[in-house]
This record gives C-alpha cells, structure tokens and sequence, in this order.
C-alpha cells in the first residue's frame, strides 16, 4: 500500500486548501483513511477519518467544523478540505489507512498559514 498526500501550500489566514491522498495498492474496501497533522515540535493528532467503504466519517475537536474529509472510490483518492484557515493550522499533514489500526502512512505535505 502506498499513499502519496499532496496540495499543501503557503497561504493567507481565511484562504481554503484541498489536500489529496492518492492511494494505491489495494481495494481498500475494508479500510479506514484518515487525516492527521503535525505542528512543528508538537505531537501529531488526527482530524478526520472515514470508513472508505461506506463514507461514514468521524472529527476530532480539532478537525470539527472546518474541515471536510471525502473520498473518491473511482480514483481511489482522499481528500481533506480544509476551510477559513488559521495561522495555528500550521502543521504537517499526513494521510493514513488501516483495517486495525493505521498501518500505512503518506509522507506529509506541508501547510503554512501566514496572518
């Protein structure tokens, strides 16, 4: 399984980003995908998660109300909308799947908010 996150960037306070995971690999019929993030120096937390079979998902408080995880069974794509952002949402964002637990991991891409 290979996941390949993309669509950081550099962008103003209140600008929106959608972040992408192409996976590859599997069916994935019977994963969940999930978004997290890393701030510098900061522990990584998840934001998001949805169940890639059904489409149920699932926030964290951090994730809650700004961001919107969805996914594309056709391509096989992640994606995490992330709206009205914040300098604190500074962080590296990382994409990740797993039946038990989030065995496979993306790389990262990094997301700098400016004020």
């Amino acid at each position: 399984v290979q996941l390949q996150a993309s669509g950081g960037g550099l962008v103003q306070a209140g600008a929106s980003l959608r972040l992408s995971c192409a996976a590859s690999g599997s069916t994935f019929s019977n994963y969940v995908m999930g978004w997290f993030r890393q701030p510098a120096g900061k522990e990584r937390e998840i934001l998001a998660r949805i169940n890639y079979n059904t489409g149920s998902t699932s926030y964290s408080d951090s994730g809650k109300g700004r961001f919107t995880i969805s996914r594309d069974k056709a391509t096989n794509t992640v994606y995490l909308q992330m709206n009205s952002l914040k300098p604190e949402d500074t962080a590296v964002y990382y994409c990740a799947a797993g039946i038990a637990n989030y065995q496979y991991w993306g790389q990262g891409t990094q997301v700098t908010v400016s004020s």
